[in-house]
């Protein structure tokens, strides 16, 4: 998934997204559990490691702007 189709999805946290998975109307068997299970904490991650690395990139580019400046 992009991350433009990431930023459009709704943030649901990962603790309730799990509960929706467990409490769901069809219930999984365990290799299908642990398939969709690790696939939602891989996507957690990796909204997380791009948003610091956004942050990181938005924090340089300050601190480069205002070594301009000065």
């Amino acid at each position: 998934m992009t991350q433009q189709a990431e930023a459009s999805r709704p943030h649901i946290p990962l603790q309730d997204r799990l509960r929706q998975l467990l409490d769901g109307p069809v219930a999984l068997d365990k290799r299908a559990l642990l398939g969709t299970l690790y696939a939602e904490v891989s996507r957690c991650e990796t909204v997380a490691y791009a948003a610091g690395w956004n942050d990181a990139l938005a924090t340089t580019r300050r601190n480069s702007r205002r070594d301009e400046d000065a």
